[in-house]
C-alpha cells in the first residue's frame, strides 16, 4: 500500500520590518492544500538566502542583484529619527536633516537605508551591530538613529518616539518580493497576483490557484450508484395487508 505523499509547502522568508500577515492570510484561504511556511532572516541575509534555495521567495530590501534575481517592488517606507521622547524635536511633526548637525547620529552596521557616504551629524566612535542595538543606545540616551517606519515600530519603546524626515531629505528603504530566476513556478505566480491585489478570479491567479489545488476527482461510479436508489424512492407503496386488491370487471348487477 503506498502512501499519499504530504502536499509540498512554500517557504517565504522576510526580513525585519516587514509584516506579512495579511499575505499569509490570503495565501491560506486560496491555497489550503499548499502550507506557506514563514521564514524570518536577518535583513543582510534576505538576498542570499534566496541564493541559496533556502526559500523559495523573500520580501526584502532593495535593491538586490539583479543578474541572480527577479524583484518587484512592493512599497517605499518613510525615513524617520528615533529619539527620546523628552528630546527637543520631540514634539516637531516633522525634521529636517539640517536639524541634526549637532546630534550624535548612530550608524547601525546593518543599516538599510543605504546611504552614499554617511548619516549627517556627529559619527559615533563605533558602529552598533544592528539597528536594535542602536535604539537601545538612543534609549540610554546617546544619540539617536535614522531608520525606516517599519523598524522604528518593530524596536517601539515607551520612553522613545520618532518623527519623519521631510521626504527627498533621506534615503527611503523599498521592500520588493524576490525569487530567484531559474525557479520560476505557478505558485511563485500565485505568490505575486497575492502581493499585487490580484483576486482569484483573475487570469493568472485563477490557472496558479486551480494548479496548486488541484485534488482528486470522485469516481463516477459512486454517482451512478445512486441512481437505482432514487428510482426505488420513486415507485408508490403496495397497499397494506398484503396483495393489492383485483379491479372489478364486468356489469354491476341488477338490484332485486
Amino acid at each position: 500500500m503506498t502512501e499519499t505523499p504530504a502536499s509540498s509547502s512554500f517557504r517565504l522568508a522576510y526580513v525585519p520590518g516587514v509584516t506579512p500577515s495579511k499575505w499569509a492570510r490570503v495565501w491560506n484561504e486560496r491555497l489550503p492544500q499548499t502550507p506557506l511556511d514563514l521564514a524570518l532572516v536577518p535583513a543582510s541575509a534576505g538576498q542570499s538566502t534566496l541564493r541559496a534555495g533556502d526559500a523559495d521567495a523573500g520580501l526584502v530590501r532593495l535593491p538586490v542583484d539583479k543578474t541572480e534575481l527577479h524583484a518587484i517592488p512592493l512599497y517605499t517606507e518613510a525615513t524617520v529619527v528615533v529619539m527620546p521622547k523628552d528630546h527637543r524635536l520631540a514634539e516637531t511633526p516633522e525634521v529636517p536633516l539640517a536639524e541634526l548637525a549637532e546630534e550624535l547620529v548612530l550608524h547601525p552596521q546593518d543599516d538599510v537605508l543605504g546611504w552614499s557616504e554617511r548619516p549627517p551629524g556627529q559619527a559615533a566612535a563605533e558602529r552598533p551591530e544592528t539597528t536594535k542595538d542602536a535604539v537601545e543606545l538612543v534609549a540610554a540616551g546617546i544619540g539617536v538613529v535614522l531608520v525606516p517606519q517599519s523598524l522604528a515600530r518593530l524596536h517601539h519603546r515607551r520612553d522613545l518616539t520618532y518623527r519623519p524626515v521631510p521626504e527627498g531629505e533621506a534615503p527611503q528603504s523599498q521592500v520588493a518580493l524576490a525569487w530567484r530566476q531559474d525557479r520560476g513556478s505557478e505558485l511563485i505566480e500565485e505568490m505575486i497576483g497575492i502581493v499585487r491585489g490580484r483576486t482569484v478570479n483573475s487570469s493568472r491567479g485563477a490557472t496558479a490557484t486551480a494548479a496548486a489545488n488541484q485534488a482528486p476527482k470522485k469516481p463516477a461510479a459512486r454517482k451512478q450508484s445512486q441512481q437505482p436508489q432514487k428510482q426505488q424512492r420513486q415507485q408508490k407503496p403496495a397497499p397494506r395487508g398484503g396483495k393489492p386488491s383485483p379491479k372489478r370487471s364486468g356489469r354491476p348487477g341488477r338490484r332485486g
